[in-house]
C-alpha cells in the first residue's frame, strides 16, 4: 500500500503533486471511497455528525481539501456498519478502487472499528490502492497516540494503534487555536517516543511507499528520534 500522511488533506501544490506521482493518473480518472467514521466519536459530540457532512461533501469550512478534489467517483464506506455485513459485499468495491480518503477525528475510535470491520488486515494486500489519511486519518497508522490526545477509549484499554508505519506523528503543529499542539507540547510527547516521530504543520505531509519516508512540506516540522 502507499500512503499520503497529512495533517490536514491536500492543502498546497506540493502535497496535490506528491498525490498525483502516487496515484500515477490524474484525479479525474480515479475512483475514490471517503471513509468518515472517526469523526463521530469527535470530543465536540454532535459536532461529528456536522463534520462527516462537511468532509463528505467537501465543505469549505473544513479547510481540509479531500472529497472535493473532483475525483472520477466517490464513495462512503462506513466501517461501524462493515462488521454487520458479509465481506463479499464490500472488499471487492475496496479492491478496485484508486484511492482511500480517511477523515479525522478520534483515533482510538477509528482503529478500532479499522480492526472490527477487518479493513485493517485488509490494507497491507492493497498494493496499487493510495491511503490518504487526514490528522487521526493519518496518526492511526502508527504504533501509538500519545495518551494526552486520548478522548475515547476502546473496550481493551490502552492507546495503542495499528502500527502499519514505522514513526508516529503528531499533527497541527503550532494551529493557532490548539495551543496543545505547539511545539512545547510536541517535545513532551517526543520525550516519550520508542520511535521515530514527526511534528507536521497543516502544510506538511508524508509520503511513505514500501517503508521508505518522503517529507512534503511548505510549511514546518520536525523529526525526532528516540
Amino acid at each position: 500500500m502507499k500512503f499520503l500522511l497529512t495533517s490536514a488533506g491536500i492543502r498546497n501544490k506540493s502535497i496535490h503533486n506528491a498525490l498525483l506521482d502516487l496515484l500515477g493518473k490524474p484525479i479525474a480518472e480515479c475512483s475514490a471511497l471517503c471513509i468518515p467514521t472517526a469523526v463521530y466519536a469527535h470530543p465536540g459530540g454532535a459536532m461529528g455528525a456536522i463534520l462527516a457532512q462537511q468532509f463528505i461533501s467537501g465543505s469549505p469550512m473544513t479547510e481540509c481539501p479531500m472529497c472535493e478534489l473532483g475525483w472520477k467517483s466517490l464513495g462512503v464506506l462506513e466501517l461501524t456498519a462493515l462488521p454487520s455485513l458479509g465481506k463479499e459485499r464490500w472488499v471487492p468495491m475496496v479492491e478496485e478502487i484508486d484511492v482511500l480518503l480517511v477523515a479525522g477525528g478520534d483515533t482510538l475510535y477509528l482503529g478500532y472499528w479499522m480492526q472490527q470491520s477487518g479493513l485493517a488486515d485488509l490494507l497491507p494486500s492493497l498494493s496499487k490502492t493510495v491511503y490518504v489519511g487526514l490528522s487521526a486519518g493519518s496518526v492511526v497508522m502508527g504504533p501509538s497516540i500519545w495518551k494526552d490526545f486520548v478522548h475515547w477509549t476502546p473496550p481493551n484499554g490502552g492507546n495503542q494503534t495499528l502500527g502499519l508505519v514505522d514513526f508516529e506523528m503528531f499533527p497541527h503543529l503550532d494551529y493557532p487555536t490548539l495551543p496543545e499542539h505547539s511545539m512545547a507540547h510536541a517535545e513532551k510527547w517526543a520525550a516519550g517516543l520508542h520511535v521515530p516521530g514527526y511534528a507536521m504543520d497543516d502544510e506538511t505531509a508524508i509520503k511513505w511507499v514500501d517503508g521508505n519516508v518522503e517529507i512534503v512540506s511548505e510549511g514546518h516540522w520536525k523529526l525526532f528520534t528516540p
